[in-house]
């Protein structure tokens, strides 16, 4: 009796080391704002580092967006292989775990727009599938060489509509397949532990949801986790009247595919603090709510992106450099 309660109680013990749940912060401008001389402050007044500032907060996770050759401009450039290379060491070496964003552009990818790089912008569709190999495989083997593997590799950004527009719209849904399939090979070339993340906007539409990925069974698209990403201001309602819906398709996905999922953006009105705070802790609970913790975990899309810097009104930090009170909801 003693023997069993103890090998339950290792039992139970090991499955809690192994699922840990991700508090995470999409950085992608945090080199941009250090560059322009943006300083950021603890509670106290002090200057710290921002990613210690993400942590002191709970975060334990570190999201970046690569492009393939981006631009120098201060908000929609930058973000280069190289570029998030020394993101991830830096973030690593404070013990977080790297998610890396492919947005297969040369800048912003998402329901709107998903242009091609224009290094590609003439290829045939073989070539795209190539293209897509080898950048996926390139960006992963320069971060291996510097010592990261990303626990996360997300195939395309917010990809409702496809991606590498025309040739990987849903529209050719046969060929968006290949084109993510390309993407999924490569990651598991360099390390078939790293999981692969496929991404969706408006994480609340069930149907949207079904959608799309009742299309990729059919096209046998190959992915580990499904990402959404939560957005209560964009709809212009209050979480409330969303949350449960954002629950429910979190549920229905990793039932319906048996895949694991994760709010891979979220973010609320700076303005409103305790509002903010209350939907992180809402929307963490939903993702923890997911049964057999297929619940992987949630990420704020740059939180210390300050609005007078880059004119994000979704950030989550205060106008004197400091962290918002709202990112507590991390701490908990």
């Amino acid at each position: 009796m003693i023997t069993a309660v103890l090998f339950t109680s290792c039992k139970s013990k090991m499955a809690s080391e192994k699922y840990s749940f991700s508090k995470g912060a999409d950085v992608g401008w945090l080199p941009q704002m250090e560059a322009t001389g943006y300083k950021f402050y603890d509670a106290d007044g002090a200057e710290k580092d921002c990613l210690q500032l993400l942590k002191d907060r709970g975060i334990n996770t570190i999201r970046l967006r690569v492009w393939v050759n981006p631009n120098n401009d201060k908000a929609s450039g930058h973000c280069s292989p190289e570029e998030t290379v020394v993101m991830a060491v830096r973030a690593q070496k404070m013990g977080m775990r790297i998610m890396i964003d492919f947005h297969y552009s040369d800048s912003w990818a998402d329901p709107g727009k998903q242009n091609k790089p224009a290094a590609w912008a003439k290829h045939s569709f073989p070539e795209l599938l190539t293209d897509v190999y080898q950048h996926t495989y390139d960006v992963l083997q320069l971060l291996k060489k510097a010592g990261v593997t990303p626990q996360w590799v997300q195939v395309g950004n917010e990809i409702p509509s496809g991606m590498l527009w025309p040739e990987g719209h849903t529209d050719n849904f046969n060929q968006l397949a290949q084109l993510l399939n390309k993407g999924y090979d490569a990651t598991k070339a360099i390390d078939p532990k790293i999981k692969v993340i496929v991404h969706l906007d408006e994480g609340n539409k069930n149907e949207k949801f079904r959608w799309f990925f009742d299309k990729a069974t059919e096209n046998k698209v190959q992915y580990d986790v499904i990402g959404l990403s939560y957005y209560p201001y964009w709809i212009k309602t209050d979480y409330q009247s969303t949350i449960l819906d954002l629950e429910n398709n979190l549920k229905d996905m990793a039932s319906r595919y048996n895949k694991e999922v994760m709010v891979v953006e979220v973010g609320g009105d700076y303005t409103l603090v305790q509002n903010t705070k209350e939907m992180l802790e809402a929307t963490i609970k939903a993702v923890k709510s997911v049964p057999d913790n297929k619940g992987l975990g949630v990420i704020y899309w740059e939180p210390q992106g300050e609005k007078s810097w880059s004119g994000y009104q979704l950030n989550a930090w205060l106008p004197d450099g400091k962290p918002s009170p709202a990112l507590d909801a991390f701490k908990e």
